[in-house]
């Protein structure tokens, strides 16, 4: 190891330990040995998405009431007529530090990270917040904030009945016609990781829908890479872009090669 004199004495701070410095093909060799690695935790994260995939599911039978922005809306609602939905419970309410002007630091980071949800709209997924917060409130917060997301009001015990009344989480919700069913819950250091569209659909029950993915018989799934699109292009029955599967083609090819 080096040493970096920049906070050594003098600086209030110890001096940083930092790594040696190395040539070029010395670099690249320590790339290549810690690559190793990196693939094996990629296809770990597969076979556990794929592993989630398979969970059993929680039949919802109570009726659950939120407000949102057109006014009152069942938990059925919420799915916006797609098969999937993501819960965040955010904290923006009396209470919460940064209350009214700001909804909780560590909820407001999740928010600020969230990727456009047209992407997940597209895979048959909402992704939407909740918060205690009057509709008012949200969305002068929202308007403050940039944010997007659909939001809306909690009004009964949803929370406490799926493990977010006292701190943050995500519950993923899936719609058979008018049945509703848990699927998937997480939390804490869980949540960190959320924010961009893979790793949102990773945690729901059809996953990604591309079919390299290891999923149930009879799940949805589609050419990879081939449903990608502009966030403003999506329309309902549209065909791949020509172009694009022959860029995608090409991507996915010299993928593959790579790993062989």
């Amino acid at each position: 190891m080096s040493t970096s004199t920049e906070n050594g004495p003098g600086g209030g701070q110890p001096a940083m330990q930092t790594p040696p410095v190395v040539s070029p093909q010395a670099w690249e060799a320590a790339r290549e040995q810690l690559l190793v690695k990196e693939k094996a935790q990629t296809r770990a994260r597969d076979a556990l998405a794929a592993e989630r995939r398979r969970m059993p599911w929680m039949a919802v039978d109570k009726a659950y009431a939120f407000e949102g922005p057109a006014g009152k809306a069942s938990l059925l609602d919420l799915f916006d007529g797609r098969r999937q939905l993501i819960v965040y419970r955010a904290f923006f309410e009396p209470g919460v530090f940064g209350w009214p002007d700001h909804a909780c630091r560590g909820c407001s980071m999740v928010a600020d990270q969230v990727a456009h949800v047209a992407h997940l709209n597209a895979r048959d997924t909402t992704l939407i917040f909740v918060s205690r917060a009057p509709q008012t409130d949200i969305a002068r917060l929202k308007a403050r904030m940039g944010w997007e997301i659909p939001w809306f009001t909690l009004t009964d015990s949803f929370d406490a009945d799926f493990g977010v009344d006292e701190w943050h989480g995500t519950n993923v919700f899936f719609r058979d016609g008018g049945r509703v069913f848990r699927t998937y819950f997480l939390n804490n250091r869980g949540d960190e990781q959320m924010g961009n569209t893979w790793n949102y659909l990773d945690i729901t029950p059809l996953g990604r829908q591309e079919v390299w993915e290891d999923s149930p018989e009879g799940y949805p799934q589609t050419p990879t890479y081939k449903w990608w699109n502009w966030h403003d292009n999506y329309t309902v029955e549209a065909v791949p872009d020509k172009k694009w599967v022959e860029v995608s083609d090409a991507g996915e090819a010299a993928f593959r090669a790579q790993r062989e």
